[in-house]
């Protein structure tokens, strides 16, 4: 897994994905501070977070549909399966490096809570929940892009793909409402309603049940990719 990992990871910068990825993520981010914060004169940083929720379903599927499509583009892919290495060390070797470039862009947001703490006292419990939901969130979404990105060797499609189960993850909240007089349909859509779990983590309530939620959602679909790539190992 190690030797996965550190590859993938180095191929994020040996092209412009990793760098776009931390950029435009910082951009956003850095846009809402300063119109939310610094002109609105506000010291929450939940409403950054939550800005910035939709357009981090839009970054990170950019990043992930060349995961798997890529090797198959270029052929590797047999030689990759056929490695020492686990289909389990594979999928986790990918989906590390990639949390890896996530995880930095993050990091880089950490200046806006020290610019706020230099002005007042912030309330650092909603500070660590925007900045736990926010990496939650983008490890889910990375796992969709894997499974995706290993059923097909365009990247265009894996990228559309990731983008359009992400936004139905975004449109639970309306469903559930038209199919509010169904209970248990309604039930069901509320629970795996992305959005509304993550606005607790956005309003310094970090729940259990939310965090094993984005945990286990990940590691269904890290489970999905192991066994589609399985099957390509055996066809």
């Amino acid at each position: 897994m190690n030797a996965v990992f550190k590859r993938e990871f180095k191929s994020f910068f040996t092209s412009p994905v990793g760098y776009v990825v931390i950029a435009a993520i910082t951009f956003f981010a850095g846009l809402f501070f300063y119109i939310l914060n610094i002109v609105g004169l506000s010291p929450d940083l939940s409403y950054v977070f939550s800005s910035l929720f939709p357009f981090i379903l839009i970054i990170l599927p950019l990043m992930t549909m060349r995961l798997f499509s890529e090797e198959k583009r270029q052929k590797t892919d047999q030689a990759l399966l056929t490695s020492p290495v686990s289909l389990t060390g594979i999928v986790m070797g990918k989906f590390l490096a990639a949390m890896l470039v996530f995880s930095i862009s993050l990091l880089l947001l950490i200046v806006f809570a020290m610019i706020i703490a230099f002005q007042v006292t912030p309330d650092w419990l909603v500070i660590i929940g925007n900045y736990l939901g926010m990496f939650l969130l983008g490890g889910l979404v990375i796992s969709i892009g894997l499974l995706i990105s290993s059923l097909t060797e365009s990247q265009l499609i894996a990228a559309i793909g990731t983008l359009g189960i992400s936004f139905m993850l975004i449109l639970m909240d309306g469903l559930a409402a038209q199919f509010s007089n169904l209970t248990i349909l309604s039930s069901v859509i509320n629970f795996l309603s992305v959005s509304q779990r993550y606005s607790t983590f956005t309003s310094g309530i970090i729940a259990y049940d939310n965090i094993i939620f984005f945990l286990s959602m990940q590691a269904l679909f890290l489970f999905l990719t192991v066994r589609v790539l399985d099957r390509k190992r055996w066809s």
